[in-house]
């Protein structure tokens, strides 16, 4: 465990891998970095022949428009399956919505003419640094199209899986085995010193790592990364916002039910009254 001491001696990243800019940059120029990667999500091992090709290379060091609808990596594997990986930060109340969209534009891959057997299937991958369901916290998961009643799979060509960045230790031995909770916790690593120790363990987080270096060094890279840390941090702060003034409605709501619940309650008392006072003149009518 470190104390405040160690702590403070160690050298920070000017960007974690969590930057989706840094993200996209740094498995883009290193293919062998981005190989390793899906290796360990689709649990390859060493003897599995894989081909990785991107789909969305970017132009390094220019801006990103229109980001919220662009994967941040979008592969071909082996020619036979679309691989999506995304990077998501900040809390987004919309990021089951986003992942099937994104997951349904990529299962749309036909091309005119052909069958529908002939659909490759597609995984969609997020790696959140928040809990999607908090009740029922996981560090992988992996969603499928299955029956409500038996559970029997309606198909395994459309997945949409989860790596929770804040629960590796919730990985399971298969996933300590393909290394996926050790670039989980790389991808949280905020020091050069940390970072290095974990990629001693993986020739490709290794890969990674060195195309961290490098590409730090680029000032337009490193303006874009900063870009994307201002837009997640006012994202933040917008979402702050709203969890308050939606905590405030609900807080006035309560209040106002209640002050109706209470003078519905003394209405209805009101009504009992009245309705004991005529039946009690109906009763001595009757006897007069």
């Amino acid at each position: 465990m470190k104390t405040p001491d160690t702590m403070n001696t160690l050298t920070p990243l000017p960007y974690r891998l969590t930057n989706d800019y840094l993200f996209q940059a740094v498995f883009q120029s290193r293919p062998k970095a981005l190989e390793g990667l899906c290796r360990s999500i689709l649990h390859l091992s060493p003897e599995d022949t894989i081909k990785v090709t991107l789909r969305n290379p970017i132009e390094l060091g220019k801006q990103i428009q229109n980001k919220e609808f662009i994967l941040d990596l979008a592969v071909i594997i082996n020619d036979s399956m679309f691989l999506n990986l995304e990077m998501q930060m900040y809390h987004d109340n919309y990021w089951i919505d986003r992942s099937i969209s994104y997951t349904c534009r990529s299962f749309d891959n036909l091309n005119r003419g052909a069958e529908y057997g002939m659909v490759l299937p597609v995984i969609h991958v997020g790696f959140l640094d928040y809990d999607l369901f908090p009740e029922h916290p996981q560090f992988f998961s992996t969603y499928l199209l299955t029956d409500t009643k038996n559970r029997q799979i309606y198909s395994d060509k459309f997945r949409i899986s989860v790596v929770n960045l804040n629960h590796t230790e919730l990985a399971t031995e298969e996933d300590k085995t393909f290394s996926t909770d050790l670039w989980a916790r790389a991808f949280k690593t905020e020091s050069w010193e940390e970072i290095n120790m974990l990629a001693k363990q993986n020739e490709y987080l290794k890969e990674a790592v060195s195309g961290i270096a490098v590409l730090s060094k680029d000032e337009q890279i490193r303006q874009q990364c900063q870009a994307r840390e201002d837009f997640e941090y006012w994202e933040r702060i917008r979402e702050n916002g709203h969890k308050r003034e939606l905590a405030k409605l609900r807080q006035e709501l309560t209040e106002k039910d209640s002050f109706y619940q209470q003078e519905l309650s003394g209405k209805d008392q009101e009504i009992a009254d009245l309705k004991a006072r005529l039946a009690a003149l109906e009763a001595s009518s009757q006897e007069n």
